[in-house]
């Protein structure tokens, strides 16, 4: 049995996935290029690579593993590269991804050799967190002038869009595309490729996937263009568990139940927006779960089981692949946690652990 805290992803559940993101690509004609800033995982790459067109990085390191670890197209994003980076990001790239016409301009001859994509801002979005938000007020992510686009027009081949986030609804995303073509079609009929970024959950239980097919081929055929999205939560949602251990059981007006993991330093997100974990939700005795960091606000959420909790029970928290791994961290020194795949036959593989030469080493 492995030791706790790993985090274990279930590839028969990626492939359920990966086997709606073919139906998306077959049904639209879009490519698809994994997100490298919410999973990068690179164990599981095998699997996804048959499924998906390539990745799609926010940074030199992304950029590069994506690169090395999965090959196909290789798209290269930063809000702003650095001149010692611009020449070693070329050379993974396919294409790059300016995020302002100012970056486009200083790196024009250095880029010179592959497609030269722009950032475009919208500005407007699905985002319900004003910290997520890309279109929020005087956001730097993206140009949003038409007539300082197209100053720049001979000098890129595309546009990437990212304004979906979490976005279960296929009607507010049709309607947002019919804004985008409206106040941008003269840009867009311009370009060969436009990228729709991520943030659309068209893998959760009951989306229109071919309803989102067919409003992305009517797209590209309308603007004559290549047209791609960038899932990350999309193509790993529910596929991968934190497994923990119960440490110590306490009641202070409440049951609560400490664990040997910690949110701040393995699930970051659920402190950064205030969510809770998805816990189990059955039974009559309820705990709240609680990380074993020295920060007061180290806990999980509420849980509820069928039995009383015991010192040594392990649970099982959901969904905790996407935002999550790529994201964990040495606070307190808590021990990371490992790697493991089940793999399709039901085998369980332990693909990484980390030990106090990780935790040393990563300080100085």
């Amino acid at each position: 049995m492995i030791q706790t805290p790993y985090y274990l992803i279930d590839k028969s559940k990626l492939l359920r996935n990966m086997q709606v993101m073919d139906r998306l690509r077959e049904g639209s004609g879009a490519k698809t290029l994994l997100a490298l800033k919410c999973f990068a995982t690179w164990s599981v790459f095998d699997l996804m690579r048959e499924h998906m067109d390539g990745t799609t990085s926010s940074s030199l390191f992304e950029l590069r593993l994506g690169r090395e670890k999965f090959g196909g197209e290789t798209h290269a994003y930063s809000v702003a590269w650095a001149d010692h980076e611009i020449d070693e990001a070329v050379s993974y790239a396919d294409k790059i991804i300016f995020n302002s016409i100012g970056q486009l301009t200083r790196f024009e001859a250095a880029s010179a050799g592959i497609q030269r994509g722009l950032r475009l801002n919208p500005r407007f979005s699905t985002s319900g967190f004003d910290l997520a938000d890309p279109a929020r007020p005087f956001s730097r992510l993206g140009e949003w002038d038409v007539g300082k686009i197209e100053t720049v027009m001979d000098r890129i081949t595309g546009f990437m869009i990212h304004y979906n986030c979490e976005n279960r609804d296929f009607g507010l995303f049709d309607e947002q595309l019919g804004r985008i073509e409206r106040e941008f079609g003269r840009l867009l009929e311009r370009v060969q490729w436009v990228s729709l970024g991520g943030g659309i959950h068209f893998t959760g239980e009951g989306y229109p996937v071919d309803d989102l097919a067919a409003r992305l081929k009517a797209f590209a055929e309308k603007f004559g263009v290549q047209v791609y999205l960038e899932p990350g939560e999309a193509a790993i949602t529910n596929t991968t568990t934190l497994e923990v251990t119960v440490l110590d059981l306490l009641n202070n007006g409440k049951d609560l139940a400490i664990v040997d993991s910690s949110i701040e330093a393995h699930m970051l997100d659920l402190l950064i927006y205030r969510e809770q974990a998805k816990l189990p939700r059955t039974g009559d005795h309820e705990y709240q779960i609680c990380g074993k960091s020295c920060l007061a606000g180290d806990v999980f959420g509420d849980a509820r089981f069928e039995r009383p909790l015991q010192v040594g029970d392990r649970i099982s928290i959901q969904d905790a692949a996407g935002y999550t791994m790529v994201k964990k961290n040495w606070f307190n020194g808590v021990k990371m946690p490992a790697i493991a795949i089940r793999e399709l036959d039901g085998s369980i593989r332990l693909v990484r652990d980390f030990g106090y030469e990780d935790y040393a080493s990563s300080l100085s």
